[in-house]
């Protein structure tokens, strides 16, 4: 294809992977990650790490997200549930039922796709911005609206590509949610180090960073009283604004990242220079459109969280394809940890 940009990014690693890539740090998780990731599997017991996809319900964390929509299918014009196959010998009939689901790709536990947040960048050196995503991809071009004559979605970067590395490999668990409980926190490098060093968890190349901030199980937990204030301002959250652990990030190696809560960071409502225009998403900026970091959003780790403790591990097989999906823009998926 060639490339698509005469200047990167400051801090993105465009072009490191191939002028192609669509991938990201999955390409760090190499053949001897996962087999390194499978000889974390001692006691063969697994954990389902997805909450039940129609949760967080309602549309208060999101508004433009709703939970999924359930329909039965239709046969010779009756609902098909307990439908026979043959009507003219009972005693052979075979029955059976059928539905169709529409679901808000990023309404619960979730993959957000390269394709998922780009922004505004002049790559061709041409002193006019261009809408870009990771490894200089277009919008408009490469992720494109709907209109008459074009189907919306991603051209390249679309969920499937994700979906085709198979997403397995060694994770790794930071508990945030012990050192800081339920209060609302914006973490950011200083203390992120503090628990990674007081806890002894080595991160290393290609493994998969996960959070366990204790949002997810109280949302659980909640799910009938679910109100905006533990929605959107309870549980530690990443600080995205902070330099230092954005860089973190990108020299820690790691394929991906994943949290417990909404979004992984907190919505900045300032610039840290006091400067008028800001990222409200920094965290995502660095993460999605410069280095090619899948995030993961809403999974449920506390159960596998308190297992590890008890046991004095931090890592553990990971699985996690999301849906296969061509020109998606993120995933529902159900990963599986095994310890």
């Amino acid at each position: 294809m060639g490339k698509r940009w005469k200047f990167r990014p400051e801090n993105s690693n465009w072009g490191d992977f191939g002028e192609d890539d669509q991938v990201g740090r999955l390409n760090l998780i190499t053949p001897e990650i996962r087999r390194k990731a499978a000889a974390e599997v001692k006691e063969g017991i697994a954990f389902c790490l997805s909450i039940p996809l129609d949760l967080p319900g309602g549309n208060l964390l999101v508004s433009n997200r709703m939970p999924p929509s359930r329909t039965i299918a239709e046969k010779n014009g009756r609902p098909f549930v307990n439908f026979p196959f043959c009507c003219d010998n009972p005693q052979w009939n075979d029955i059976a039922s059928d539905d169709a689901i529409t679901i808000f790709t990023q309404y619960s536990t979730q993959w957000d796709a390269l394709s998922h947040v780009g922004y505004e960048f002049d790559a061709d050196g041409d002193g006019v911005a261009e809408v870009v995503y990771y490894n200089g991809y277009r919008g408009g071009k490469d992720i494109v609206g709907p209109s008459p004559d074009v189907e919306a979605g991603a051209r390249h970067l679309g969920i499937e590509n994700m979906a085709e590395t198979c997403v397995q490999g060694r994770g790794v668990m930071v508990d945030l949610f012990a050192r800081f409980g339920s209060d609302r926190k914006f973490v950011g490098y200083d203390d992120l180090m503090r628990v990674i060093e007081a806890d002894g968890v080595n991160i290393e190349r290609g493994d998969m960073l996960c959070l366990h901030t204790g949002w997810t199980k109280a949302v659980v937990a909640r799910k009938d009283t679910l109100d905006t204030q533990l929605l959107h301002d309870s549980h530690v959250v990443l600080d995205g604004a902070d330099e230092k652990l954005l860089r973190w990030i990108d020299d820690s190696q790691i394929s991906a990242l994943i949290a417990d809560n909404f979004a992984v960071e907190g919505f900045q409502n300032a610039s840290p220079d006091g400067s008028a225009n800001f990222p409200a998403m920094p965290l995502h900026r660095r993460c999605i459109v410069e280095l090619g970091i899948h995030l993961g959003e809403l999974w449920h780790l506390s159960e596998l969280n308190d297992w590890l403790k008890v046991h004095g591990r931090s890592h553990f097989l990971l699985t996690a394809p999301p849906l296969r999906l061509p020109g998606s823009f993120g995933s529902p998926l159900t990963p599986v940890a095994t310890v």
